[in-house]
């Protein structure tokens, strides 16, 4: 099948630029052509045509910490939730994820390892949601952040302990292992700064699994995390607050393969959303939740300057972060990170689509990429949070457009919840 769209404000994402009277034309669930339309090529006479009357066409975004079996639960309580409800939670979540314009996921954890059915079944077509890369549960060590029983985690300890809850995961068929390598302020046991494991044990983890063919996830705050991570060859850095020369050094000499997501929407909604959880803003300051967003902001900075591919995704699924505001990363990176709206957006785009595929062929909108993309009522360049609002967006994926996503109930197709 072949469909055309045209008179389009075209954001292709591979510049900060836009073409004014775009054409995009789709063969099957590939990108045939993407520029001007008075450049399009000749088109099939069966060809589905959509006049889209100057909307904004722009590629689809990917969520690159992506936690899609979290239950919108207080941060305190993440791993409660039964295996029953967290299954009817992703199944959720994964509409409400596509709805949002996010139309492939990295995922940095899930509860019972709900991940890899979920990653099936979307595949298959039996629900609706993005491409996924699927993780397991969280891996720990001993005392690590994540050692506190419930669905979230698994625990081991010493090198080949950790071989063999890599080859666990690869037996379910997880993608990614995701790996706590420092922890929290509001942890106790593993504030940032204090390495759960030791370099051989990172190595170890990183070892198994690349070589049967998995990517890593760190949660990694600290510069001490972050050389840990790099060094022993992890793929994907979550939050990455405190770095020092040397820590960005590093990242810089594996800048075509390694992606930073700064994963900031914890701390600025714990800050707003605080007493909503029963947690005082003089107790989170305290904690260090304040400076940590500051040391942040410091350290984007020096990561932009080394050009190192950053990403969106923000630990979303949360009470004060709930599913399907992933879009507020965008507004967070131009508010807190001095980025332009076209800046923002290529980090969700081009650099999400090379996090999760780095064949280069998610992300943009060119000739042979993969047909997602995202048509906004608005211009995200002059607003960047007309994405926040679900009934401004026309979701295509994989070819396929999807409408009336933002509706909770897919039978009710005139009505909106």
């Amino acid at each position: 099948m072949h469909q055309i769209f045209t008179n389009a404000t075209l954001f292709t994402a591979t510049d900060h630029n836009t073409i004014t009277h775009g054409a995009v034309w789709v063969e099957g669930n590939r990108i045939k052509y993407a520029g001007a339309g008075d450049k399009l090529p000749d088109t099939p006479p069966d060809a589905i045509h959509h006049d889209v009357n100057g909307k904004f066409i722009m590629p689809g975004m990917t969520e690159t910490h992506a936690h899609l079996s979290f239950a919108d639960a207080s941060p305190f309580g993440i791993g409660d939730t039964s295996v029953e409800a967290a299954t009817v939670t992703a199944v959720h979540n994964s509409r409400l994820m596509l709805a949002s314009g996010f139309t492939s996921a990295v995922s940095f954890g899930s509860t019972y390892s709900i991940d890899v059915a979920l990653r099936e079944v979307i595949n298959t077509g039996k629900i609706i949601g993005p491409r996924l890369r699927a993780a397991g549960r969280d891996l720990g060590a001993t005392a690590s952040n994540v050692d506190s029983g419930g669905s979230l985690s698994q625990i081991a300890d010493g090198p080949w302990a950790l071989r063999q809850a890599v080859r666990q995961q690869r037996k379910s068929g997880v993608d990614i292992v995701k790996i706590f390598i420092d922890g929290e302020a509001i942890n106790s046991q593993n504030p940032p700064g204090e390495l759960s494991f030791t370099d051989e044990e990172v190595n170890a983890i990183v070892d198994e699994a690349h070589r049967r063919k998995m990517r890593v996830a760190c949660h990694a705050r600290s510069a001490a995390a972050v050389k840990q991570a790099v060094r022993a060859g992890v793929d994907f850095v979550g939050h990455a607050n405190y770095l020092d020369d040397e820590a960005v050094e590093l990242l810089a000499a594996r800048k075509d393969n390694i992606f930073v997501g700064p994963a900031i929407a914890w701390e600025i909604t714990y800050l707003e959303k605080c007493e909503t959880i029963g947690v005082t803003r003089e107790t989170v300051i305290a904690q260090g939740y304040e400076a940590e967003i500051e040391a942040t902001v410091a350290t984007v900075a020096k990561l932009r300057a080394a050009d190192i591919k950053l990403v969106v995704g923000g630990d979303y699924g949360i009470s004060i972060a709930p599913h399907g505001t992933y879009a507020k990363d965008l507004e967070y990176f131009v508010t807190y990170f001095g980025m332009s709206n076209a800046e923002s957006l290529i980090c969700a785009t081009r650099n999400g689509g090379l996090a999760f595929e780095p064949d280069g062929s998610i992300g943009t909108l060119e000739e042979g990429s993969l047909a997602d993309l995202v048509i906004v009522d608005g211009n995200p360049l002059e607003d960047i949070t007309i994405l926040q609002d679900h009934q401004n967006l026309t979701v295509m994926k994989d070819g396929v457009l999807y409408q009336n996503l933002e509706n909770p109930n897919p039978y009710l197709a005139n009505t909106t919840q």
